[in-house]
């Protein structure tokens, strides 16, 4: 294959959803890539991390970040082999991260492109538990969470990229640990494979008394990947001074109309200022991106003595990521989802 006329594939944004999306709002295309100039790299994609984020990029709304445009890439990390350099700083051969999208391969002048650490059982690993999952469960719960032992810390998606690592970090520093996960599986998983005290089904009928009974003691920190039916349990279970760090509110990503029902927000705001709550949003690689080396030492230690453990929901080929992410959306992946979009 000649520097001139690499064919790669690329999904880009269609259309932007209304409601859940779909496959037509994808669009899967084959393009050449340009010739190499000096301080460039050639990027073969190995794998391609889905994330809930991606669904609001999808929306033109108005958000952190600035949307995907239609019939641009989908955004998205991933790990990637240099194929060709001619950058100073990278070698042919080299795995690197970075948010290069969703493409088999990608030109790059070198820029939020990064080495992966040696080592790992799985360069896939970088787009997980070393990763931004990682990364925010670590920052969201240390620094917004503020654990101290004995607490009870209640985590939503308890089987998810960044729930999983919440919990047994947590867990670690010596809290009791609730997880809330879809499905008697995944909370067998969640108190047999990754150690807390206990996992509520948020499918049950009776989940709202059935997480009550699991924290007979209250709620001191809440970390909120979920939102929905499962918040409105959480609240009148939090204890004074409780804290929640905001990650995610996967329940609603899908919404493009105000919810029905009572106003609850009146409730809310009576027990955020009776309790003396804490609740912050954040977005890992704005609030905490210079911070990634402590991370990594703290965390590397963790994965390599088995103290954190990770599962990945692996699938196969570029052209399935649009249904694997629908998937996403609707909780039937099990661990952190990947595409694997080449073989090393």
């Amino acid at each position: 294959m000649s520097q001139a006329s690499t064919t790669h594939q690329r999904i880009v944004l269609a259309s932007r959803p209304t409601g859940a999306p779909t496959p037509d709002n994808f669009r899967l295309e084959q393009v050449t890539l340009p010739e190499l100039e000096e301080g460039q790299i050639l990027l073969k994609t190995l794998f391609l991390s889905l994330d809930p984020y991606m669904r609001g990029r999808m929306s033109d709304a108005p958000s952190y970040a600035a949307p995907v445009e239609i019939d641009e890439v989908m955004t998205g990390g991933a790990v990637s082999r240099v194929e060709r350099s001619m950058h100073p700083k990278f070698q042919e051969g080299d795995l690197v991260v970075g948010a290069t999208g969703w493409q088999s391969h990608t030109v790059s002048d070198g820029r939020n492109v990064i080495p992966i650490p040696s080592g790992l059982p799985s360069p896939s690993m970088a787009l997980g538990v070393l990763g931004m999952p990682g990364m925010t469960a670590y920052m969201g719960l240390m620094e917004i969470g503020q654990p101290k032992a004995g607490e009870t810390l209640v985590v939503a998606a308890a089987s998810g990229a960044v729930g999983s690592v919440v919990g047994q970090v947590a867990k670690i520093k010596g809290l009791r640990v609730v997880g809330v996960a879809g499905g008697p599986e995944k909370c067998k998983y969640v108190v047999d494979e990754l150690g807390f005290d206990a996992c509520v089904d948020h499918k049950r009928d009776d989940f709202a008394d059935a997480l009550a009974r699991a924290c007979d003691q209250g709620i001191d920190i809440y970390y909120e990947n979920v939102g929905g039916k499962v918040f409105d349990a959480v609240v009148p279970l939090l204890n004074a001074k409780a804290r929640i760090p905001l990650c995610g509110l996967i329940a609603s990503y899908n919404e493009h109309e105000a919810p029905s029902g009572p106003d609850r927000l009146p409730q809310l705001q009576r027990t955020l200022l009776t309790k003396r709550v804490r609740i912050q949003g954040f977005i890992v690689f704005d609030d905490f991106s210079g911070r990634q080396p402590e991370f990594i030492s703290a965390m590397a230690p963790w994965v390599r003595d088995g103290k954190v453990k990770f599962r990945e929901d692996v699938v196969d080929g570029l052209e399935n990521a649009p249904q694997a992410f629908i998937g996403l959306l609707e909780g039937r992946n099990f661990g952190k989802l990947v595409v694997r979009v080449a073989q090393d």
